[in-house]
Formats: C-alpha cells, sequence, structure tokens
C-alpha cells in the first residue's frame, strides 16, 4: 500500500463552452506524503480551484483517479466520498464560510458533529483548538463579531478539528492584508508541523508559496515543478 496520503494519477478535466471544449487539466500527477507541504501556484485561471475541487472530490475529472488514503475518492457512492472527506480531509478557502448564525465554537465544533461525535466531545475539541489558534477569547462571538483575521483563524480551526489527513487550502490568505496574511499562514504552518497534517495549498503570492517544501505551477494544464529560492 502506498504511503502518499493523496495521489492524483493523469487527471484531465474538460468542459464545454458553447461549440468549443476547453481543457482546463491535461494528465495532472501529484503525490502527497505524510506532513508534506505543498504550494501550487499559476495565472488566473490556470485551473487551480478546479484541480483542488478534484483533488478534495468536490468536482470530478473527465479522466483520471485520485487516491485519498488509498481509496479511488471518485469510484465511491455519494455517502462514502462524504464520510472519506469528513474523516481525511480539511478544507480552507479564501472566505471563511463560517455559518452567521453560530458562534466560533458552534461552527468549529460543526465537522464532528457531523460524524455523530458526542456534543461535549466536539466542543471540547472545538475549545482546545480554537484556543491553540488565538480564539479563546472568542468562542461565543458569531463570525460578523470577529475581525477578518479572526475569522480566517476560526476557519483554520474548523478544518484542522476532525485531525484530518491533509487540508487542501484554497488562497487561505487572500482576503486578508499583509499582517493578517503572515499570522493565518504561520500558524497553518505550526500546525501541519505540529500534527503531521500534509498540506496543499493554492496561492497566487509566491512569497508564501516559496516557504513550502515543494511548489508546483500549473501551466497548460499540467503541473510543473518550480525551483524554491534559497533552497
Amino acid at each position: 500500500m502506498s504511503d502518499n496520503v493523496l495521489e492524483a494519477r493523469d487527471v484531465h478535466k474538460s468542459f464545454r463552452q458553447g461549440p468549443e471544449l476547453v481543457h482546463v487539466l491535461e494528465g495532472v500527477r501529484l503525490s502527497i506524503a505524510r506532513a508534506e507541504r505543498v504550494a501550487i501556484v499559476g495565472s488566473s485561471g490556470s485551473g487551480k480551484t478546479t484541480l483542488l475541487q478534484i483533488l478534495g472530490g468536490l468536482d470530478r475529472p473527465s479522466t483520471g483517479a485520485v487516491l485519498v488514503d488509498g481509496r479511488d475518492i471518485h469510484s465511491l457512492s455519494e455517502n462514502e466520498r462524504g464520510s472519506l472527506r469528513n474523516h481525511a480531509l480539511g478544507f480552507v478557502y479564501q472566505f471563511h464560510h463560517l455559518l452567521p448564525e453560530f458562534s466560533a465554537l458552534e461552527n468549529v465544533a460543526m465537522p464532528l458533529l457531523v460524524r455523530r461525535a458526542k456534543v461535549s466531545v466536539a466542543r471540547a475539541a472545538a475549545r482546545a483548538l480554537l484556543q491553540r489558534v488565538g480564539l479563546g477569547a472568542r468562542l461565543e462571538h458569531r463570525p460578523h463579531q470577529l475581525s477578518g483575521g479572526e475569522r480566517q483563524r476560526a476557519a483554520v480551526a474548523r478544518a484542522l478539528v476532525t485531525e484530518p489527513r491533509i487540508v487542501l487550502a484554497d488562497e487561505p490568505t487572500g482576503n486578508l492584508d499583509g499582517g493578517n496574511a503572515e499570522s493565518v499562514f504561520e500558524l497553518m504552518l505550526e500546525l501541519n508541523r505540529e500534527r503531521g497534517t500534509s498540506l496543499v495549498v493554492v496561492t497566487h503570492d509566491l512569497r508564501l508559496a516559496n516557504r513550502m517544501e515543494s511548489v508546483y505551477e500549473l501551466q497548460r494544464g499540467t503541473l510543473v515543478a518550480r525551483a524554491i529560492p534559497g533552497a
């Protein structure tokens, strides 16, 4: 059995735009080991978000396979795919997607409650992680009562509360100013080191990307390895 947490095998993705067939991904291959940190960069419209959604089982490839924890996520039933996502994957987006009617604590506990964990267990895990990300005094605040940086920290906590094997992050700092972006990115790297969670980050910020172990650029539908300055 492969030691890879996630593996993309010859992934292609096309869609029809009027009479034209547009090829977005053409033979993407990628392997992510435990605790590995990878950045994916590329020009706007190059297909980075499409690739991340396919890796996370949120969109299907036209052809090819994506293995998560050794299982082809796109060959599973919808219920099986949802269960695998909930147990093996965490997601962080540019916009936090916190539920506005719930507190920070309730938002972070939600993925565990979806697993049917006891409420007390879910809340205890959420509280511990929110304290770890510096939001121990903001547990009962709703998203509109938190700053942009605080909302994104809560989103990172929500992604990690299930202790996933891998976190997929789509422009996680793209909606933040420089100071908050640096703080949130550093937090993700710290949690990656502490918990051994693999990390795949799509970002337009080369300064942040170059702090990862590997950087790939999406060019004409394929991933090309980039050299990291000073590496």
